[in-house]
């Protein structure tokens, strides 16, 4: 690495830790002060305050990163250029490209961090913190944190059957009173009904099984078999499946999840489940999983934007780079919002709709920086 690379990353940390921390410690609290009665309804000691303080950070961190890296990029280079740094690194021979390289790794290190946040890190996190909650004082809302659920359904339309459970473990994988039913090949209804049933091995075990069969859906039942133990090896829907269904059907119905509350693979598995969802779900549903994957691109967008806002030359005020950052943000939340609004309601292509920001402003901020002299 370079001498002059080295200068450059060092200037650029500096600021970004303490943007960075002091706007984690500002959320944290911040969030800490509104949820203090809440808390305190929930018996919360001080050592249970501080480990629910260190879980939701993390959700705080993917929220602000791109934030405080723009910060940081727009007063670092403000600086740069109100030195005449900028000029001399360029009188030397260097292109503005060459100059900024530095930044754009620490971009694409920034997307990188921040996908690896998003998608494993905030929802175990996310999990973490409802648990502190409901540690002494359970609520009926605490359904993350819950390990039983009670009384739901689901259908796997891609095997053509519906499940009915009354009571669901998730650690273990156990159901218990439970009824399956299968749509068969010649058009018959089979419906398996089971005390117990297990997951071993990737297999689905039965116990106490009767089995009835129906020529349709209005026809009488007729017994086909009745068994203690029967092992499904065609029943491939997975624990992780099953707890995507209840995880985004509770969302569906309120349409209220924040971007970090629904992973890629807890979509993925939903949709394997669902290959044909209706047009309202779909574009709800496509949005978020587009959404998750622009997200982290938004921190190298945010480098496009900030070097040619602040790379110009000439002495100017080091506070023009704070204004800057506080336009630039507030414009793409106004776009981004606008976008995901349009996109869940099916006027927009999911994929636009989640992309649209980071490609308005990206091309702004290549076309911004071949202008810059």
């Amino acid at each position: 690495m370079r001498l002059l690379d080295r200068y450059l990353f060092r200037e650029l940390f500096a600021p970004l830790a303490y943007c960075l921390g002091g706007l984690l410690v500002l959320g944290t609290c911040f969030s800490l002060f509104g949820e203090l009665a809440e808390l305190q309804e929930r018996k919360l000691h001080l050592l249970d305050v501080i480990e629910y303080s260190v879980a939701i950070m993390p959700g705080f961190l993917v929220l602000v990163l791109p934030i405080t890296l723009l910060l940081a990029l727009l007063y670092t280079l403000t600086n740069h250029s109100r030195h005449n740094e900028l000029t001399a690194m360029r009188a030397a021979g260097l292109s503005l490209w060459r100059i900024c390289l530095p930044y754009f790794v620490t971009g694409l290190l920034a997307s990188a961090g921040l996908f690896a946040l998003n998608e494993y890190c905030v929802p175990r996190s996310a999990d973490w913190a409802e648990q502190i909650k409901s540690r002494y004082v359970q609520k009926a809302g605490d359904v993350e944190s819950k390990n039983e659920f009670y009384n739901f359904g689901f259908s796997n339309a891609r095997g053509h059957r519906s499940w009915f459970i009354s009571e669901y473990h998730v650690h273990p994988p156990e159901m218990l009173k439970l009824q399956v039913n299968s749509a068969m090949p010649d058009g018959s209804i089979r419906r398996m009904y089971a005390d117990r049933a297990i997951r071993t091995n990737g297999v689905w075990t039965f116990f106490n099984v009767a089995a009835y069969s129906q020529a349709d859906a209005g026809a009488q039942l007729v017994p086909s078999f009745q068994t203690n133990m029967l092992a499904m090896p065609e029943f491939d829907e997975t624990p992780r499946q099953i707890q995507s269904e209840i995880k985004i059907s509770s969302y569906q119905n309120l349409r209220r999840a924040r971007s970090s509350d629904i992973p890629l693979s807890d979509i993925s598995a939903y949709l394997k489940l669902h290959p044909k969802l209706s047009h309202a779900d779909s574009s709800w549903l496509f949005t978020k999983y587009y959404g998750r994957l622009a997200m982290p691109w938004t921190c190298l967008v945010v480098v496009l934007m900030a070097i040619p806002f602040s790379a110009a030359p000439g002495r100017r005020n080091i506070f023009i780079g704070v204004a800057g950052s506080i336009f630039i943000c507030f414009a793409y939340f106004v776009i981004q919002q606008v976008s995901i609004a349009f996109g869940s309601g099916g006027h927009l292509a999911p994929w636009l709709a989640a992309w649209l920001p980071n490609i308005i402003f990206g091309a702004t901020g290549l076309l911004l920086m071949v202008r810059v002299r």
